[in-house]
């Protein structure tokens, strides 16, 4: 034990990382310490330290390194100091993935985990699993059962947890163990009666018969352990939520009854898994949910701060969907806007804000404005987000919410604290049209004296999107020459830009914006006076099939497969001109939005693409799709079974011009069998036709693999939406569980029936957004556009909202407004929304809703095709 002792000189060096400049070769030169006889534990101990810091800094050690450093390692068995012992025996676990022929040490693993060192054996038995494959196993079985078993409550514990680590790659043999697990959930220590719990639990999971019995088995006996009875909580609701269990059936239920019991356990941690778990159901009514929410609120007012932050989260997790039932907690949490604790301060603004009644608005908003300057930008990210929630709710706030977001623009802050208010007031400017003007001229004095470019240019490119609609669009041109003047090139290009786009919309201001485009043109920066000199050109030529097509609705590709495709082009054939309609037009994903998360997690967001870009590099090693030109959409995936079948399937559908790659993604359950030859067989509608059948050559157990079927749409559009008849065949081969191996080479053809899939309207259909929705229907007001209207009554829907949110549905257009929502108390409202048409078709839909005993709508539709103008105008009927 004398390697803890530390030496005077090494307490003066304070906290500076004495790690921080290694190298890995000379690291890895003095393992060759591990050689000297006798062995210098306190030596070998650093230099494993070393080791296991730059392992998990991310330093790489290629297979050779690492097998090297791993035999090194053994010669240190022969020491008998614990800690060195205890620190070979991690060096063993972060080197047994990496390092080869690792079982060389199971002898030495076996012998002290059945040892009569206790210090030994957890830390033995863990790292003997790490090393551990299915052929090894059965060798160890028998101590790893009486392991789990012990006495010693670290022994068991490293046993179980082992155990539940091996149950996923050797899950056959960790289910003869359950005896012993179910011994071991009769400990009196806390943590082997939870690992003991999870183990039984994961060996059963599959079987929910045997899930049940063991639930009901173990809430008639009150477990000593607080953690266990947290898990039996959770298992509990799951099955619960199984059953679907109504609301009025809920009180009756065994397992609500349990978990109601929970309340009014001696254990805060239970308490508070039980109220957080009822909180949490689907069905429930405020009989069920009263209980839970007076113990929340109870811990609102709790000295303990985990206790407070756990409440608050809570409450603001289900804040939306409870309204009522938060609201009672109102005075508590306004008691927490002064907290000491920065997150439950946080938390419990924006859950109030999320809550807050429109006449509270301006109070709440005078309560947080001192709060705000106090805390680190990455909670007033969460703040600005309640902020845009609450003008989402109450359009009419939007002045006195604006105000204040833009008090906050002009503080002090770092990039991601003022993207999320520049987001926010753009998403209130989108959804507000009463919020426009405001808006804009809040976002034009941001811009004269904004730091960040990225911000600047998207600031740009909303005032050249909707400036040149507002009231009076001059006033902005002097905001966006400024930036012409005084910003970086990246700026000067976005500011030149918008310039013409309100040269393009406005013909008023056209001459003045000429002038400004060739002043442009003297721009120091190529980027800056080629764009000039385009559209100077553009708008020289008084156009407007050009101004529209090339200014204001420029259409948006995929970058990613853009650059796929350019790349493409420069590996072949240079003599041919780049195409560029051959890029997928899609949608625009927007960056997921940082929410409350974020006050426990500082993990990295991965940046959102679409699922055409997702799906172009796989689709393009398919034999015969190249020809059938770009992706026009790909449809989230449907399952066609059920999830507990033994064979899962589920489809995608990857929309095309004039065809449609259905891709099925098929799971084989059935340890004992792989199947071959995997495909799915469809039923055609008339007018269909299959061009290709591709399919899965094997597949094993629990390996998901894919199967493609290639379909070409019928010649008449309106016969474009339809329904598929579908059949999973394949030929079966029995195998060896263990080793996967089939039993024989012969094999025997069978089917298995799928649920019928559809191709809708929707799916054909792209979203897009038109800078302006009116300009573009008056301007489809020609003989080259095709209109159809029609009357529907829909009866059964009793809300505009619930009418609004079916078309956009079955329609699958995007709304003119970023979230179409009608505000309350309305009875008739107008929903503008437009899309394209697989083949690049434009469609324009007003739909006109009025309100009396169910909705009544006027649907018309405008489009380039006659067919698609008919197949949309009846897809609602």
């Amino acid at each position: 034990m004398g390697s803890f002792r530390r030496d005077k000189d090494d307490e003066d060096e304070g906290t500076t990382n004495i790690y921080q400049h290694l190298e890995k070769t000379s690291v890895l030169q003095e393992t060759r310490t591990f050689n000297d006889t006798p062995v210098n534990p306190r030596k070998c101990i650093q230099i494993l330290t070393k080791i296991l810091y730059l392992i998990n800094q991310g330093e790489q050690l290629v297979a050779r390194e690492a097998t090297d450093c791993f035999f090194a390692m053994t010669k240190l068995f022969q020491s008998k100091d614990v800690v060195l012992r205890r620190m070979v025996y991690l060096g063993i676990k972060e080197l047994s993935s990496i390092a080869e022929d690792v079982i060389i040490v199971t002898s030495s693993l076996t012998k002290d985990m059945t040892g009569k060192e206790d210090l030994y054996r957890p830390s033995a038995i863990r790292a003997l699993c790490s090393i551990t494959d299915n052929t090894m196993l059965q060798a160890v079985e028998r101590y790893m059962k009486q392991c789990i078993v012990d006495k010693n409550p670290a022994v068991s514990c490293a046993a179980l947890v082992s155990s539940l680590r091996l149950a996923s790659t050797a899950g056959d043999v960790v289910k003869r163990w359950a005896n012993e697990a179910q011994e071991a959930l009769n400990s009196d220590n806390i943590m082997v009666q939870y690992h003991a719990l999870g183990l039984l639990y994961h060996i059963r999971k599959s079987d929910r018969l045997a899930v049940s019995k063991l639930v009901n088995k173990l809430t008639r006996n009150s477990m000593k352990s607080p953690y266990a009875v947290c898990m039996l909580i959770r298992i509990a609701c799951k099955l619960i939520e199984e059953e679907d269990t109504s609301a009025e059936d809920m009180p009756t239920s065994p397992m609500f009854t349990f978990i109601e019991s929970c309340l009014r356990h001696k254990s805060e941690m239970v308490i508070y898994e039980a109220a957080h778990a009822i909180v949490n159901l689907k069905n429930t009514n405020a009989r069920v949910l009263s209980p839970a929410f007076s113990i929340l609120q109870l811990f609102c007012s709790s000295p303990k701060a985990t206790l407070r932050f756990a409440a608050v989260r809570t409450l603001n997790k289900v804040a939306l969907i409870h309204t009522a039932a938060v609201t009672t907690c109102n005075l508590d949490l306004e008691g927490l806007i002064t907290d000491s604790n920065r997150s439950v301060a946080t938390l419990a603004i924006t859950t109030l804000l999320k809550t807050g009644a429109e006449s509270s608005v301006e109070r709440l908003m005078k309560q947080i404005s001192t709060f705000v300057a106090e805390i680190s930008d990455e909670f007033k990210v969460v703040v600005v987000q309640a902020i845009c929630a609450l003008c989402s709710k109450y359009p009419r706030k939007h002045t006195v919410l604006m105000n204040f977001l833009s008090g906050m623009l002009r503080e002090e802050g770092g990039l991601e604290y003022k993207t999320s208010i520049v987001d926010t007031i753009i998403t209130i400017i989108e959804e507000n049209a009463e919020a426009k003007e405001s808006g804009l001229s809040h976002l034009c004095e941001f811009i004269e004296d904004c730091e960040h470019v990225s911000l600047a240019v998207r600031i740009l490119h909303l005032l050249g999107k909707e400036g040149p609609f507002a009231n009076t669009p001059s006033k902005y041109i002097r905001f966006i020459y400024n930036r012409v003047i005084l910003e970086s090139p990246i700026v000067r290009a976005a500011a030149v830009t918008a310039l013409a786009q309100f040269g393009a919309s406005c013909p008023a201001l056209m001459d003045n914006i000429l002038v400004l485009l060739s002043r442009c043109q003297m721009d120091p920066d190529d980027e800056v006076r080629d764009r000039a000199t385009y559209y100077l050109h553009l708008l020289q030529s008084n156009k407007a099939d050009l101004y529209k097509h090339y200014i204001i609705e420029r259409e948006t590709c995929s970058l990613t497969l853009l650059e796929k495709a350019l790349t493409e082009h420069l590996n072949g054939d240079l003599t041919t001109s780049f195409d560029l309609s051959i890029v997928p037009k899609t949608a625009i994903v927007k960056e997921e939005v940082p929410n409350e998360a974020m006050l426990i997690s500082n993990a990295p967001r991965a940046p959102k693409i679409t699922r055409e870009e997702e799906s172009a590099a796989r689709l393009s090693q398919l034999p015969g799709v190249q020809v059938l030109g770009p992706i026009h959409r790909t449809t989230p995936s449907i399952q066609l079974t059920e999830s507990e079948t033994e064979y899962t399937v589920q489809c995608i559908k990857h929309i095309f011009a004039n065809h449609v790659v259905f891709q099925f993604d098929c799971l084989n359950t059935l340890p004992d069998q792989i199947l071959e030859n995997v495909r799915v067989e469809l039923t055609l509608p008339e007018g269909f036709r299959t061009l290709a059948v591709i399919p899965c050559p094997k597949l094993p157990y629990n390996d998901l693999q894919m199967t493609y079927v290639i379909v070409e749409f019928p010649g008449d559009i309106v016969s474009s939406a339809a329904t598929f008849g579908a059949t999973l065949r394949f030929v079966v081969k029995d195998c060896d569980p263990n080793t996967g191996e089939p039993d024989s080479d012969n094999g025997y053809e069978e089917e298995y029936m799928l649920e019928d899939l559809d191709i809708t309207v929707a799916d054909q259909i792209q979203k897009s957004k038109k800078s302006n929705f009116q300009a573009a229907w008056d301007s489809a007001d020609t003989e080259e556009w095709i209109e159809a209207e029609d009357t529907y009554s829909l009866a059964a829907i009793t809300t505009l909202q619930n009418a609004v949110s079916l078309i956009l549905k079955f329609l699958g257009l995007g709304p003119a407004n970023l979230s179409e929502k009608v505000p309350e108390g309305t009875h008739t409202h107008t929903l503008l929304c437009s899309g394209t048409f697989r083949g690049g078709v434009e469609v324009l839909v007003r739909a006109k809703l009025a309100l009396a005993d169910g909705v009544t709508m006027q649907l018309t539709v405008r489009s380039t095709d006659s067919g698609v103008a008919e197949l949309v105008s009846s897809a609602i009927g």
